[in-house]
């Protein structure tokens, strides 16, 4: 029988349960399962426990706009720009400006 990814990426994570790697993607796949509460919960642990990892504050102010908690997607957005800007990843501060302004944009609209 073949194990699909999440439970391989679960199984993973209980060898190595302080792996940031592992709880992104695990969040990513609760994401595509749609299991929004699941997928946040992985998120904000990532963003409580390893702030560095900057790759996550785009995917939480995505779900955040999904669940149309849009406060809390700007929140998102703007620490994971100082977050950015402090460790000199130019690309992810970039896509996190981009995300910030898109929303900004489509609000304005309505």
């Amino acid at each position: 029988m073949k194990t699909d990814r999440l439970e391989q990426l679960l199984q993973f994570l209980t060898e190595n349960p302080k792996d940031s790697f592992l709880k992104y993607a695990i969040a990513m796949e609760y994401a595509k399962k749609s299991d929004n509460e699941k997928a946040l919960q992985y998120y904000q642990d990532l963003v409580q426990n390893d702030p560095e990892y900057v790759g996550t504050y785009y995917h939480l102010g995505k779900l955040y706009e999904q669940l149309e908690q849009f406060d809390n997607a700007f929140t998102t957005y703007e620490q994971g720009k100082k977050i950015a800007k402090s460790i000199g990843n130019r690309h992810a501060l970039n896509e996190l400006m981009g995300a910030e302004n898109m929303l900004r944009d489509e609000l304005e609209e309505d």
